[in-house]
């Protein structure tokens, strides 16, 4: 299953170091908040994780232990800093602006319900939100963070929210920003990026570790 070393420069990789043999990606949802479990569009709001999301947390670590991380990048919010605590990877850290979540501007705290009913037919992926970002904008802020992540020599985890990863993993495989909508991320979830050769690949998508699946 592990990637081998790209034999050449895959596309739009020029200037970045080859990653290491074998590097992963490794991609975490933060657990339950109250404003995710009723599906509330959360950015800037830094709500915590509810007790079920500390448990969801507390069990990802058994999934995550022994994995050899050379960076752990984290989400500066406090439900994606928690996520990464309780998993047991809080004092190595480090954090990324880049990695908050779109930032939903006057849609902030409403759902998708609450929205279309003043906005009919509004959908996020194409309309973006007023007084916030468009998905381009959330794609340019992903792009540094992989970036880093091809800088670095060795296994990467990032701590973050659903639609940031979904918006990162598309732009992982060459997708445009908007590719995200395709991908669902649950809370707690865990998918794998990496390589096939050359090529950019997902290896796990949205995988539940054991009793971390929501309750």
């Amino acid at each position: 299953m592990a990637p081998t070393r790209p034999s050449a420069e895959p596309a739009g990789r020029a200037g970045v170091a080859d990653p290491a043999v074998s590097q992963r990606v490794v991609l975490v949802r933060h657990g339950e908040t109250a404003w995710s479990a009723a599906l509330r569009h959360t950015s800037r709001t830094d709500v915590p994780l509810t007790l079920e999301g500390e448990r969801q947390a507390a069990v990802l670590g058994t999934c995550l232990t022994g994995g050899d991380f050379a960076k752990i990048l984290s989400s500066p919010r406090q439900r994606a800093l928690q996520t990464c605590l309780l998993a047991g990877f809080g004092d190595r850290a480090e954090l990324r602006n880049d990695l908050v979540e779109w930032d939903y501007g006057e849609y902030e705290g409403l759902t998708t319900g609450q929205i279309r009913a003043v906005r009919p037919g509004w959908f996020l992926w194409r309309d973006g939100c007023p007084g916030g970002e468009a998905v381009e904008q959330v794609g340019d802020r992903v792009d540094r963070v992989v970036a880093e992540v091809r800088r670095t020599e060795g296994d990467v985890a990032l701590f973050a929210h659903a639609h940031v990863l979904r918006i990162l993993a598309a732009r992982w495989i060459g997708l445009p920003p908007d590719s995200g909508m395709r991908f669902a991320l649950a809370t707690a979830g865990i998918s794998v990026l990496g390589y096939e050769r050359e090529t950019p690949v997902f290896l796990v998508w949205n995988e539940a570790c054991g009793d971390a699946a929501p309750a």
